[in-house]
């Protein structure tokens, strides 16, 4: 990205020495927009009027979730894959005001605007699970359902810092060993399985543009309110698991219950939708069957 005088803005950088996009000719279409003066990269699976948003989690970015792309669209659904800043073939900004969840929430609602589309059904996990209760919070007019997958909330937020604080601390203070690490991830060959592309282009990434994205999510709101929460009326499926404590079990059990169209369905294990997927993608078709099919329009937020 370029400032107004042509010169190169020294908080953004460009996205293609740290990730890899998909080889060869994708069976996808692949743009780009821009959103607040970043480029924004995404991925579009399928066709037709049910269009679900769904996003990845923290560093990570559209590879992880090209599988699930795919399979839904077998279905019949349109899945857009959105690379957030800092992630991915997006611009990865180093400031870390860029990186709150509040600000991510409100690109998807401007990919929206870039695609003409109106209501989407938006998911996605752990980092993409909380933007999308975001994105329903600022935009319920725009919102079909929620696909929650191993969401964070009040009670991982200990945990959650317990594991980013120290990371945070090592791209910092350990910069020039973690940049040379980065070298050699971006070097190496893309294996072509998605979730594991996807961790090496994490590892690729610059240790400030690591840094950014981490403060900017540790400083910034991580979920919307209980009140906002408790008033989501959308057709939602919460996705939870009992195999680490950044995702504990007991907040997406409490989240499916606060809201009132919300079904809880229990993972075998933090990895059976990337391994595993038929049984979780079956869950989650029927639920975009379900918020597409609703007889009355969906308001998203009780008055």
């Amino acid at each position: 990205m370029s400032n107004a005088d042509g010169r190169s803005d020294p908080t953004v950088t460009g996205s293609a020495e740290s990730a890899t996009a998909p080889s060869g000719a994708a069976p996808f279409e692949v743009g780009e927009f821009e959103s607040d003066g970043l480029r924004l990269y995404y991925e579009i699976h399928g066709h037709g009027p049910n269009v679900l948003v769904y996003i990845h989690g923290i560093l990570l970015d559209a590879n992880l979730n090209r599988r699930l792309a795919v399979d839904l669209a077998a279905k019949g659904n349109r899945v857009i894959l959105l690379d957030l800043p800092g992630h991915g073939l997006s611009d990865k900004p180093r400031r870390a005001s860029f990186h709150r969840m509040d600000t991510y929430a409100r690109h998807v609602v401007a990919l929206l605007d870039h695609l003409g589309i109106d209501k989407a059904v938006i998911g996605g996990v752990s980092l993409g699970a909380s933007v999308a209760l975001m994105a329903a919070a600022q935009s319920p007019q725009r919102v079909q359902g929620l696909i929650i997958e191993m969401p964070v909330l009040e009670w991982a937020v200990p945990s959650a810092a317990l594991t980013f604080v120290p990371l945070l601390l090592a791209v910092h203070y350990a910069r020039p060993v973690v940049r040379a690490f980065a070298g050699v991830m971006r070097r190496l060959p893309r294996t072509g399985i998605g979730a594991l592309d996807s961790v090496m282009n994490s590892l690729s990434n610059d240790p400030l543009e690591t840094a950014a994205v981490l403060h900017g999510v540790i400083a910034g709101p991580i979920t919307p309110t209980v009140d906002e929460r408790t008033a989501m009326m959308m057709p939602t499926l919460v996705i939870g698991h009992g195999a680490d404590r950044i995702h504990p079990f007991h907040d997406a059990d409490r989240l499916a219950l606060r809201m009132p169209n919300a079904r809880l369905v229990r993972a075998s294990s933090l990895f059976e939708l990337r391994v595993r997927p038929g049984r979780l993608t079956n869950e989650i078709a029927d639920l975009l069957d379900t918020a597409w099919q609703a007889s009355e329009p969906v308001h998203g937020i009780a008055g």
